[in-house]
């Protein structure tokens, strides 16, 4: 009769992690297909003005590989636009392959497909003189049309299909953003507040400009000419001035009516100008307490720059 072993039992280990092919992920895969000629580089623009992280034309053969980088660096990858096309075959089974991947990591890829009529796409050729992919010796007639043959198959797995023959880039813009809303993207506006001087001009990168020399001038008070309105004696002054106040509290009631909106139209950054005589004074402490009042919030990220203080 055989002894039965002594030797303690080895202690139970935690759940070995996944491995970094298959771990959960976050955010949300684009991939963009379709006819040659019917609008994906427009489309891709679009997708990076909304914070995307495109990459056009991706080798089915480094689909995979491209995948474990955005495992890596999820932050940096989180919201991706593939573009997935006839240039390197026929795109169906990377599509395939690109929806089993993104599952087996808990995420899921969104496939729109863009297509156009032929003589818009044969214009569209002809206006860029661009070469259709297929078309070799036949002409571009023929090769959208053995493109067509070819992508049928990537057509029925789309999860959306854009006819772009009329649409213009605003439109276009409108269709693909109903699809991807903004504020499922990102909830965050760059907020980027300036001080300007109008002696010196308006900043022309301002989206929204705020005239502010209603307020009294502290320029004129001998003990505060020399300060700017980063110091405190100058904001004191400013702010004492009922009007400053609520000026404060109806900017920001525009920018919670119009932020949102903002975000559905793809807008990532707002650029908020406020101006005053010599851009040193009023506008600087209003700059500094407007910021102060939008930092901590979930919806912006805030920066302030005071244009003049550095002339």
């Amino acid at each position: 009769m055989s002894r039965a072993s002594t030797k303690p039992a080895p202690p139970r280990s935690a759940s070995p992690p996944l491995p970094p092919a298959v771990k959960a992920s976050t955010g949300r895969v684009v991939i963009l297909t379709g006819l040659s000629g019917a609008g994906k580089s427009q489309a891709t623009k679009l997708f990076e003005d909304l914070g995307y992280y495109c990459v056009d034309n991706l080798p089915p053969d480094l689909l995979d590989g491209f995948l474990r980088i955005r495992d890596t660096d999820p932050e940096r990858y989180a919201q991706v636009a593939l573009v997935l096309d006839i240039r390197a075959g026929d795109p169906a089974a990377a599509i395939a392959a690109a929806r089993a991947a993104l599952a087996s990591r808990g995420s899921e890829a969104v496939v729109i497909y863009l297509e156009a009529s032929d003589p818009v796409l044969v214009s569209r050729f002809s206006e860029t003189r661009h070469r259709h992919p297929l078309q070799a010796r036949r002409g571009v007639q023929a090769g959208i049309v053995a493109e067509r043959g070819v992508l049928a198959a990537t057509r029925q797995m789309a999860d959306h299909v854009i006819d772009t023959s009329s649409l213009s880039i605003g439109q276009l813009k409108e269709q693909l953003f109903g699809i991807v809303r903004r504020d499922a993207v990102s909830g965050v506006v760059a907020v980027d507040i300036i001080t300007f001087g109008f002696r010196f001009g308006i900043p022309l990168e301002a989206d929204l400009v705020f005239d502010v020399r209603f307020l009294t001038n502290p320029y004129w008070v001998p003990d505060l000419k020399s300060l700017s309105g980063l110091q405190v004696p100058v904001r004191e002054y400013v702010m004492a001035q009922p009007t400053a106040a609520r000026f404060l509290e109806l900017v920001i009631e525009l920018m919670d009516l119009t932020l949102p909106a903002y975000r559905i139209e793809g807008k990532d950054r707002l650029t908020v100008a406020l101006g005053c005589t010599g851009g040193y004074h009023r506008s600087t402490a209003l700059a500094e307490e407007l910021a102060q009042r939008l930092r901590g919030r979930d919806d912006v990220s805030v920066a302030v720059f005071h244009r003049e203080l550095e002339r």
